[in-house]
């Protein structure tokens, strides 16, 4: 039987992909790096950086394993003074509410959390506790 003409232009692409895999295949092995051990080592450093080269061993740093500390630590407690200490910013008392000033915070208080008469510029002790909004001024007393 005869080739046709688009029977042998296959063969002949298919040859020559042949050859070009066949070359690449050749390339990559000789650019290849030795699949050894060393090549693929990896070192990180005290800053968690990836390098090649192992770390200089003279400025290596003693850690006993008691100093380590896996998971989250553990929190010392302080105790924590809940009355704190302001002074009243603004208040309106048409409308029942003012701030206090703590720390360089604003503290929003309403009239029904204070003992005594509010106005500005009195000093005040109070606590406080998270409202829906923010930080809330509570059982305040004002000196």
């Amino acid at each position: 039987m005869a080739d046709t003409y688009n029977k042998k232009e296959r063969e002949k692409k298919k040859a020559l992909r042949r050859k070009e895999k066949s070359l690449k295949r050749e390339a990559k092995k000789d650019t290849e790096t030795s699949g050894s051990l060393d090549s693929m080592m990896a070192y990180v450093d005290e800053n968690g950086i990836i390098r090649d080269t192992p770390p200089d061993q003279s400025q290596r740093k003693a850690v006993k394993a008691e100093d380590i500390e896996l998971g989250v630590p553990k929190q010392e407690k302080e105790e924590i003074d809940p009355i704190l200490e302001g002074m009243i910013n603004y208040f309106d008392s048409s409308k029942g509410y003012g701030f206090i000033k703590h720390a360089d915070e604003n503290i929003f208080v309403h009239h029904s959390n204070i003992s005594g008469d509010p106005s500005m510029g009195k000093k005040v002790k109070f606590e406080k506790e998270k409202g829906p909004k923010g930080w809330v001024a509570v059982r305040v007393k004002v000196q």
